[in-house]
């Protein structure tokens, strides 16, 4: 259990960006979610989906536009939405306070898992080197994350030599992306997707035929699944 809480480590400093809205309860305890707004170096800002125990914000102001540090692990789950099974991701919060003091990096993040769908590299029309790569970070109770990433330049190139089941650790940030999706021939709507954008990965040299073996018959429902 303790080695399961290590692979999935998240560090956000940030504004809050919505009020708290119910989102479900499990054992008689109340969660939570709302949009943290967190800035990059440059202008721009990740608007994060945060799911938060109710236990945890006890006494705590949450009011729109209050600085806080979220500590906790970025999570999936899959939902129904419009005919279609989608990977939702929300930052699964373990502890929540002010910030008092803004730091030099108020987003990190940290990922232990295994390759579960082939990396895709590519150029973009400027020349830039990119690789998507899915990756299933283990979980409490034999389940698992599934988490979109995002790696740039050498690290792109490097992973063109991964295959599914590599275990692989990334350092890196989360970020948030806006895309339109088009509904109707004159309608579209704005949505948000979210993944890691790498700055740091190794490989694990150790065998894990076991979970190339599970990781085969997921493969395929990945695959349709949109994110």
């Amino acid at each position: 259990m303790d080695n399961l809480m290590l692979n999935n480590k998240l560090y956000l400093e940030g504004v809050v960006a919505s009020k708290l809205e119910f989102s479900h309860e499990m054992y008689g305890e109340g969660f939570y979610n709302f949009y943290l707004d967190v800035q990059r170096l440059s202008d721009a800002k990740d608007r994060l989906f945060v799911t938060v125990s109710e236990r945890l914000i006890t006494g705590m102001n949450l009011d729109v536009g209050k600085e806080i540090i979220v500590e906790g692990q970025l999570r999936s789950y899959n939902k129904f939405v419009d005919g279609a099974n989608r990977l939702i991701l929300t930052v699964f919060s373990r502890n929540i306070q002010p910030c008092l003091e803004r730091s030099k990096n108020p987003n990190q993040i940290f990922l232990d898992g295994f390759i579960c769908k082939r990396p895709v590299y590519r150029t973009t029309p400027f020349g830039r080197e990119i690789s998507d790569m899915l990756l299933a970070v283990n979980r409490a109770y034999n389940k698992s994350d599934y988490i979109p990433t995002i790696a740039w330049g050498r690290n792109s190139r490097f992973c063109e030599s991964l295959t599914v089941g590599d275990n692989i650790r990334i350092w890196g940030r989360l970020q948030s992306r806006e895309y339109e999706k088009k509904v109707s021939d004159s309608t579209a709507i704005k949505k948000i997707a979210y993944e890691v954008s790498i700055s740091k990965m190794e490989k694990v040299e150790k065998e894990n035929e076991e979970f190339q073996e599970e990781q085969a018959e997921v493969e395929d429902t990945i695959n349709k699944s949109a994110i």
